[in-house]
């Protein structure tokens, strides 16, 4: 939903549920969610944010200002800054930079990436497989352009290295989007009832890649 305050049109996430007030977030991102009682009318939230319009607007500046631009053209020497679980790293920061020619750095930071996928996929998926009673035959990582995770017919789960880059939570909703494929492997109601019972707020995960998907590359 768009809404206009104060000349300025801003994007707001609306979750609708049983609750009893609504509820106004901005995370760290600028992402806006409104969460509000089932039933409130789309008058009832523009006026609620528009209620709020000083606060927003005050958030969303400081946000803007303390947000490092995202560079058009990686850097690839100490102080070009990369993602890494959300948040913004000088490249000496992630892996050893001395005496390394440019290519050697683009190997290893992905090399890095690869790992660090690795090792937190692994670390967060044994929770979620506990409470969905699945397992997956094997977990891989591996490299695409198109997807953040899968799952084969063969119950083999595959995540983009890319997913490193992302806010831990966000790495979450893809862990159980893909496991709860080995219960349903279509995208139909039972599948996103299941995704929902584990992460009731999986629409703003889904928001925040479809948002900042594009600065998660090398």
């Amino acid at each position: 939903m768009k809404i206009e305050l104060d000349n300025t049109t801003i994007d707001v996430n609306v979750q609708y549920a049983i609750r009893k007030k609504l509820y106004i977030h901005i995370d760290d991102t600028g992402f806006i969610t409104v969460k509000a009682p089932n039933g409130t009318s789309q008058e009832q939230i523009i006026h609620a944010v528009q209620q709020h319009s000083k606060s927003i607007l005050d958030k969303l500046n400081a946000i803007t200002k303390a947000r490092q631009p995202i560079p058009k053209v990686r850097e690839y020497e100490d102080e070009g800054k990369f993602l890494h679980l959300g948040k913004y790293y000088f490249l000496h920061e992630l892996i050893e930079t001395n005496g390394l020619t440019q290519d050697e750095l683009k190997i290893n930071l992905k090399k890095f990436y690869f790992a660090s996928c690795k090792k937190v996929v692994a670390e967060r998926i044994k929770a979620y497989q506990t409470q969905l009673k699945v397992k997956p035959k094997t977990i891989e990582i591996d490299e695409s352009r198109t997807k953040w995770g899968s799952c084969s017919s063969d119950k083999k789960l595959t995540f983009n290295y890319r997913l490193a880059m992302a806010p831990v939570e966000v790495i979450d909703y893809v862990i159980v989007h893909e496991l709860c494929h080995l219960l349903h492997m279509n995208h139909d109601r039972s599948f996103w009832r299941r995704v929902g019972s584990i992460m009731p707020e999986y629409k703003e995960k889904e928001a925040f890649l479809a948002r900042y998907g594009q600065a998660m590359t090398l």
